[in-house]
């Protein structure tokens, strides 16, 4: 049975403020991890854009909490032109969605979690791999 939460206390952070938590979320990452991602860029939209939502075949803009953009480092090349940063998008309020549902999670842990997931497609992994990664680390 669901029991409802008092969610009258909660303050949803601004853009601003959502962006200095992904911030933190990415200081606090160690620094040879920080150092194998290279150039990578984190955005903190409020959704995914429609074209990645039909990518995806997501029905709802609060299915995708976060996505990697970019050539993964399995696929590069020192021989290859210079291109353009990757991008970790962490999609705002469906983060914010997922915080306020859950209640047994700091919004910085989620936060931290969609960061090091997206991380991962730059470092190759797909989801599956991360999935017995978490399921081994538990």
């Amino acid at each position: 049975m669901f029991k409802a939460r008092d969610l009258s206390r909660l303050t949803a952070p601004d853009e601003a403020q959502f962006l200095d938590i992904a911030q933190q979320a990415w200081d606090g990452l160690p620094d040879q991890f920080r150092a194998l991602c290279g150039n990578v860029v984190i955005q903190t939209p409020d959704f995914a854009d429609e074209a990645t939502l039909n990518h995806f075949n997501m029905e709802s803009a609060y299915q995708l909490t976060g996505l990697y953009h970019g050539v993964d480092l399995t696929q590069k090349s020192v021989l290859d032109p210079a291109q353009g940063p990757d991008y970790v998008f962490l999609y705002r309020l469906p983060i914010l969605l997922e915080w306020c549902e859950r209640g047994n999670v700091t919004l910085s842990e989620i936060i931290t979690h969609v960061l090091v997931h997206e991380i991962g497609h730059h470092f190759g992994l797909s989801d599956d791999d991360m999935h017995a990664i978490e399921d081994a680390a538990d």
